[in-house]
């Protein structure tokens, strides 16, 4: 069945949309890292955004248990919060010049988030108190983290070439990578109970379940450079190809199906299911691209849409 590919421009071509959730209002939520803004878009409407400091440098974001938006601020090391009216409030964290970059919330009713230059994971309550565990390596860069179906949260160490798991009571497990230098970026739950992860350095996507058995599955094209992988309404993971200009899909049984982008250098970061059931992908050069098929209803249309 074919696939459609429409684009659409998000307030400033060079404000970088790096990551994106869809929110509890019908909305897409996301990061505007270059700008150093929260951006929002109710599919066929036009976006609006939401300015902090232009050097804060905002990357993942994700919904909190308490309705609103959570997102880390790498360059500014601090954790935000924006509830769906746009009031933003801003958490400094313990730890100086940590990095913070991935964010997700934990079954425990906090949000739980990686520190990139510190070798930590995070932990911040709605109320805003914070908690950091050291890992058990340096240099390690943490980066992406989500919730398992295990009650711990998952996570990818880049430099580390690694999957870690830290449960809720701050126990942390380490799983080696069998390719080198792999350097896991995204991870997020499957469908199937297990992890899957994207190796931006070996373009492979991983796949680990809770007892920490780990499978790979190459890439046809290993220079593509992954970066953030999703689960699909359709049963499929979807990931983005940073390098490589696509999204692709694996099934659970691993067959790999991947889609070119229509603008040549688009640079997709982050991917997510949009509030209209079509995957959504955050293009670096200033537009979001919808990916659906026909049976997918269509986003009503404006004139910053590009069809592909």
């Amino acid at each position: 069945m074919p696939v459609l590919v429409e684009e659409f421009a998000v307030i400033e071509r060079s404000s970088g949309p790096y990551a994106l959730v869809t929110g509890p209002d019908g909305a897409l939520w996301f990061t505007l890292v270059h700008s150093g803004s929260i951006g929002r878009l109710v599919p066929g409407e036009e976006p609006t955004s939401h300015q902090l400091d232009p050097e804060c440098g905002p990357t993942v974001i994700t919904v909190g248990p308490d309705g609103a938006l959570w997102f880390t601020e790498h360059r500014a090391h601090h954790i935000g919060r924006i509830t769906l009216d746009g009031k933003i409030t801003e958490f400094a964290l313990p730890t100086a010049k940590c990095g913070p970059f991935g964010i997700a919330a934990g079954p425990d009713g906090a949000l739980w988030f990686t520190e990139t230059a510190a070798d930590r994971i995070g932990r911040i309550t709605p109320d805003g108190r914070v908690a950091e565990f050291p890992l058990p390596a340096t240099g390690a860069f943490p980066s992406a983290i989500t919730a398992g179906a295990d009650d711990g949260m998952w996570f990818t160490l880049n430099q580390a070439n690694a999957i870690g798991r830290i449960g809720m009571d701050g126990a942390v497990s380490l799983h080696a990578l069998p390719t080198e230098s792999a350097a896991p970026v995204g991870i997020a739950a499957g469908h199937d109970g297990a992890l899957w992860f994207a190796e931006i350095g070996a373009g492979q996507i991983g796949r680990i379940t809770l007892d920490g058995l780990i499978t790979e599955f190459p890439l046809p094209d290993r220079t593509s450079r992954p970066h953030a992988i999703t689960p699909g309404s359709d049963g499929n993971q979807w990931f983005t190809e940073w390098a490589g200009n696509r999204v692709g899909s694996i099934a659970p049984d691993g067959t790999i199906t991947v889609l070119d982008l229509p603008t040549a250098g688009s640079e997709p970061h982050g991917i997510t299911v949009g509030p209209d059931g079509a995957l959504w992908t955050a293009l670096e050069i200033g537009a979001l691209a919808r990916i659906s098929s026909p049976r997918t209803p269509a986003a009503r249309r404006d004139l910053s849409a590009r069809p592909a």
